[in-house]
């Protein structure tokens, strides 16, 4: 699993906007990269929202939030329209960055195969992973506690 002090793995990824994101577009701000199972699920929605209603915490510790799905574009579209979130999701479709970030379940529910896992990483604005975590039960929510607590610890 990375580590607080690793290097985080840079990706391109294409937004619910249909552009493309980079990490390296954040360089110089902090970033609370949130992995989460799927679009339209009640975890994911309850996070993702909960991130939305925080987002001005958010910004005062200068973070960006990237949520990122294998979900496509077009999904998470609507879904960010839907629950009116204000911050990037990403379409992980091919699964190489939550694979990077070891974030991905080969066997999910239903039969499907591929999802990612629920996890987050602060990520600092020199791209140093600054607090990581993965969890394996999808039905648990990121300690956001701890999430803030690295942010506010690199301001």
């Amino acid at each position: 699993m990375l580590q607080i002090g690793d290097q985080a793995p840079a990706f391109t990824l294409f937004s619910s906007d249909k552009k493309e994101v980079k990490l390296e577009d954040f360089q110089g701000q902090n970033v609370v990269l949130l992995f989460f199972p799927m679009a339209f699920t009640s975890v994911c929605t309850t996070e993702l929202c909960n991130m939305r209603d925080d987002i001005a915490f958010y910004q005062g510790l200068n973070a960006q939030i990237l949520g990122v799905s294998v979900d496509s574009p077009f999904t998470l579209a609507k879904f960010k329209e839907d629950q009116n979130l204000n911050f990037h999701l990403l379409s992980d479709f091919n699964k190489g960055v939550s694979t990077a970030y070891e974030a991905l379940y080969q066997d999910f529910v239903f039969g499907m195969k591929g999802v990612s896992k629920r996890a987050a990483f602060v990520i600092d604005g020199n791209g140093t992973i600054q607090y990581a975590e993965v969890l394996e039960n999808a039905g648990e929510m990121p300690n956001f506690a701890n999430v803030k607590a690295a942010l506010a610890a690199l301001n």
